[in-house]
């Protein structure tokens, strides 16, 4: 879905000057959040801070729990009931929700999970980064699985995407998570905080509500007989090649004439723009291709792009984690060139232009 926002229907309501971090949890309450548990952690501490009063209101659960360890196995325990849950955290804690993670995908449990990043590795510190791109997109744990991954860039697409997550997690009845930043968790933007779309009502025939009338129902991700282990990640591979044909979502400008791509997520992006609007003032035919989804990451649309340009450039705040999918993606042929800023370096538009015109002379 090659789309200018991810919700394009237009929205007649008035718009509120809102922190990312609150869209974001005031989309998962639109969206129909039933439950909530978390452990605090900066940058991401507004979204339990607001969902603490504002899932009451809605008739939710919220529980901040002892431990991020606690957090993502109570999301588990609530999922398998069919219930929309969802957690949220920064690096050090998604870390160690990573074994939690991985049952919930082998599980096949529908969940949202909020990664609002921050500098690391280690501890680290509280200035924004997209170091966690790959732990995101390779699963993050242990076996063969993913997570369904969105990148918003603005306060607006906190709400959209938070929102969507939900209609995706029960479609695929896999996690997904939403991968922002310190910046978009923090920073304040006018928003429209109503869906462009109604919920989708997925009916789970699969969820354990008790045994009264009906079979007994199991879910489990630990198989011991046979091969059934083995066929279970070739379900799950079935079910992530479906995921990469049907919901991949970028968002591309200026690309028509472009003898340069810059290729960016997130906040990077929002730099990136700025950045190729400049070098277009001055003259200079360079585009932008924002990846929304990166896992799946949108291959035949950046691969199309790859065919036709002379350069890409990418730009991320770590040091060069999407990069290598880029160039996969892009091939051998195609000259790919990067400009990073890791451990809460923020690219400026200026490095990002100088960087524009070393590799488009």
């Amino acid at each position: 879905m090659n789309a200018t926002a991810v919700m394009t229907q237009e929205r007649t309501g008035k718009r509120a000057l809102v922190q990312g971090n609150i869209a974001l949890a005031e989309g998962a309450v639109q969206a129909g959040l039933d439950c909530y548990f978390g452990y605090p952690i900066t940058p991401q501490n507004q979204v339990p801070e607001y969902l603490s009063a504002r899932l009451p209101e809605t008739g939710g659960v919220f529980v901040q729990a002892e431990s991020e360890l606690a957090s993502i196995n109570m999301v588990l325990g609530a999922a398998a009931t069919g219930a929309r849950v969802m957690t949220s955290s920064s690096g050090p804690g998604i870390s160690l929700m990573q074994e939690g993670i991985s049952f919930l995908a082998g599980d096949q449990l529908p969940c949202v999970i909020a990664n609002i990043m921050r500098s690391g590795p280690g501890l680290g510190g509280i200035k924004p980064t997209q170091g966690d791109y790959l732990q995101a997109t390779r699963g993050g744990g242990h076996g063969d699985y993913h997570t369904i991954v969105l990148a918003p860039a603005s306060a607006q697409e906190m709400f959209d995407l938070t929102h969507k997550a939900f209609d995706l997690a029960d479609t695929y009845r896999n996690p997904v998570l939403i991968l922002a930043d310190a910046i978009l968790g923090q920073m304040k933007e006018p928003a429209y905080l109503e869906p462009a779309y109604p919920r989708l009502e997925i009916k789970k025939d699969w969820a354990l509500t008790g045994a009264d009338n009906r079979p007994a129902r199991n879910i489990r991700s630990m198989y011991l007989e046979g091969d059934d282990q083995e066929q279970l990640n070739y379900t799950l591979r079935d079910k992530y090649d479906k995921i990469k044909k049907e919901i991949p979502m970028w968002e591309s400008a200026d690309t028509d004439d472009a003898d340069l791509v810059v290729v960016a997520f997130g906040t990077a992006a929002r730099i990136a723009s700025s950045a190729v609007r400049m070098a277009r003032i001055e003259g200079l035919r360079v585009g932008l291709f924002r990846p929304i989804t990166l896992f799946p990451l949108p291959e035949d649309a950046l691969r199309e792009l790859a065919s036709r340009v002379k350069r890409l450039l990418v730009v991320e705040m770590n040091l060069g984690q999407m990069l290598h999918d880029v160039r996969a993606v892009a091939g051998a042929d195609v000259d790919v060139a990067f400009h990073g800023r890791p451990g809460g370096g923020v690219p400026t538009v200026r490095e990002v232009l100088d960087k524009i015109k070393e590799n488009i002379a």
